[in-house]
């Protein structure tokens, strides 16, 4: 496991520890946790999740009484997590951190969340609940292409901005677009605003090399299965929740949940998830390499 070093720290510090899937993150961040009296800060977009918690690597009981965790399992399943509502809690975790003199350790994979908090973000507002609930209820009603083609007529502008095929992306811009009267492409071109100008972010990137990460990747996977990913993956299909729920998209549940269903057998569906699971990783480890 990576190390942490002597830390130069201050009363606005923040440690960040960010990188791929599988590459020692959450157990540094609570090496750090415990040598400075930190507290540990979610930032991986999946393990905000509740009932998933063995898929999501989400960090274990034992791991959460030897530190304070904020931000793991806070939303159903059900629910659709976005960056601005992550901001607005983390933006909260850590000023609480300051002011109780602990360390803000700031972990997880989601690099969108990690540059969002230290570089800024669009101002997009939070929209109103009774929006999103609107906007929900539109898309369990229509299909992805024919809630698009809504999007296109109220919002061409930022229709061009919204990839046709991504569930989330439309969802947004049509919230805000129905909340602020305003496209989100438009509201893309303000200036960026910094949450936290005060803070003085320490970023400890962890870059694995390639062909160790995938094979932690799948030994990863191998330990889930018996932890009890299967049944939790079991459990979460018996809600019948809408398959575009990001929770329903964490990798290994459509997997295993197409051999639930008789799709595949068990060993096509374990090596498809760790195939997936290297994917990203990849993905991931690409992202972090090529920021500053």
């Amino acid at each position: 496991m990576p190390q942490i070093d002597e830390l130069d720290l201050n009363d606005k510090s923040v440690l960040v520890i960010g990188g791929p899937t599988a590459s020692g993150k959450s157990g540094l961040a609570l090496q750090a946790a415990i040598k400075y009296d930190g507290v540990v800060i979610n930032a991986d977009a999946m393990q905000i999740y509740q009932n998933i918690p063995v898929i999501t690597a989400a960090p274990t009981i034992q791991d959460k009484e030897k530190a304070p965790h904020k931000l793991y399992e806070i939303y159903p399943p059900s629910q659709k997590g976005n960056v601005a509502d992550w901001l607005d809690l983390a933006v909260k975790e850590i000023k609480k951190a300051w002011r109780e003199k602990k360390l803000p350790i700031v972990v997880g994979g989601t690099g969108f969340y990690i540059e969002n908090l230290i570089k800024g973000a669009s101002p997009i507002p939070n929209t109103k609940d009774e929006i999103k609930k609107q906007v929900a209820e539109l898309m369990a009603q229509k299909d992805l292409k024919q809630v698009y083609e809504y999007l296109t007529e109220i919002d061409p502008d930022g229709a061009k901005m919204v990839n046709p095929n991504n569930t989330t992306r439309i969802r947004r811009a049509l919230e805000i677009k129905l909340d602020t009267g305003e496209s989100i492409a438009k509201w893309f071109k303000k200036p960026m605003i910094n949450f936290l100008p005060e803070a003085d972010f320490m970023m400890i990137k962890l870059l694995p090399d390639l062909s160790e990460l995938e094979k932690k990747c799948s030994q990863r996977f191998d330990e889930m299965m018996k932890l009890g990913a299967l049944q939790e993956v079991e459990n979460l299909l018996a809600l019948k929740l809408d398959k575009n729920l990001p929770a329903m998209n964490a990798i290994g549940v459509p997997e295993l949940g197409d051999y639930l269903s008789g799709k595949i057998d068990l060993n096509e569906a374990v090596a498809l998830a760790k195939l997936h699971t290297r994917q990203y990783a990849k993905r991931q480890l690409t992202w972090f390499r090529n920021r500053g």
